[in-house]
């Protein structure tokens, strides 16, 4: 997890490490293996969508002339991934539906990521903002994924106030209950 960077580097940070699980699931064979890198992508991946969605998006809805519609479409491509993850949690990896599960996340990930990384947007986001206010929004991207959940809640707010009044609480239970799992989050 990046520390102290503007929020395209921390952003960008944790876009690599997702493309990193991705590799990894695609370099093993062994299922409990596979479930494992399964649980930590899992864990990124749900951390970096609530801190986005805690702080990228409403400044993106008050930054960008367009950034309404945009913002809007970036919340429906997490909502299907978080649909997507929710059902891929309790399978083994060796469950037959694994891997096509798994290719969805993948391929809707990879398209969100372009999107958000070149054209649209981090680009707009870097033009309409002061480096002062892009270092500030990396701390805060940087200080909500430390508190945010480590599972899927599809039902979960997904705009300002109710994520910040869920996703704490929601972190806390999920970082509790992946301790009393053994389940791997980082």
């Amino acid at each position: 997890m990046a520390d102290g960077t503007d929020m395209v580097s921390v952003l960008v940070t944790d876009h690599e490490e997702i493309k990193e699980f991705f590799r990894q699931i695609e370099s093993t064979s062994d299922p409990e293996e596979r479930r494992a890198i399964a649980d930590r992508l899992t864990a990124e991946v749900a951390r970096h969508s609530v801190a986005e969605e805690m702080f990228l998006y409403p400044a993106a809805r008050k930054v960008l002339p367009d950034g309404d519609a945009l913002v809007d479409e970036e919340i429906e491509e997490h909502d299907e991934a978080e649909r997507l993850f929710k059902r891929w949690e309790d399978m083994a990896g060796d469950d037959p539906e694994f891997l096509p599960t798994y290719q969805k996340i993948r391929d809707g990930l990879l398209h969100h990521i372009d999107e958000e990384e070149e054209p649209k947007l981090f680009p707009q986001m870097q033009a309409a903002l002061s480096p002062e206010d892009q270092q500030d929004l990396g701390d805060k991207l940087t200080k909500a994924k430390k508190l945010a959940p480590t599972r899927p809640h599809p039902s979960m707010p997904k705009e300002p106030p109710g994520d910040m009044l869920v996703g704490v609480p929601l972190g806390v239970f999920d970082r509790v209950r992946d301790l009393m799992s053994g389940r791997p989050t980082d």
